[in-house]
């Protein structure tokens, strides 16, 4: 009965990571470019968030700072789906592997 319970929590969390990871480098194939574009794009996205840190936002409007905000909320989002940096882990395959360990040490 162990044994099942065992490989029940371990078939669980390595579903939940390996389509955390499948996820992410889907996401870069969808996208069709190259890792040549990809470094591009990333340079460009650094380039214009350096440019809106320069920026003297007090002269600026409402209007104009609330669409700084969302450019800069969209330029995040694109950055965090072609960087594919890391592995997300949920709260509950945490909680799976520190009370494996614990069934396990003990």
């Amino acid at each position: 009965m162990k044994k099942l319970i065992y490989t029940a929590f371990i078939a669980l969390f390595l579903l939940n990571l390996s389509s955390n990871v499948l996820a992410a480098d889907t996401k870069a194939v969808k996208n069709g470019m190259t890792q040549e574009q990809i470094d591009a794009r990333i340079s460009q996205i650094i380039n214009r968030v350096e440019e809106i840190k320069s920026m003297d936002r007090s002269a600026l409007s409402p209007v104009e700072k609330k669409e700084l905000r969302t450019e800069l909320k969209t330029i995040k989002s694109e950055a965090r789906a072609i960087s594919n940096s890391g592995i997300y882990l949920s709260l509950t395959a945490i909680l799976i592997i520190i009370i494996l360990l614990l069934i396990l040490i003990l």
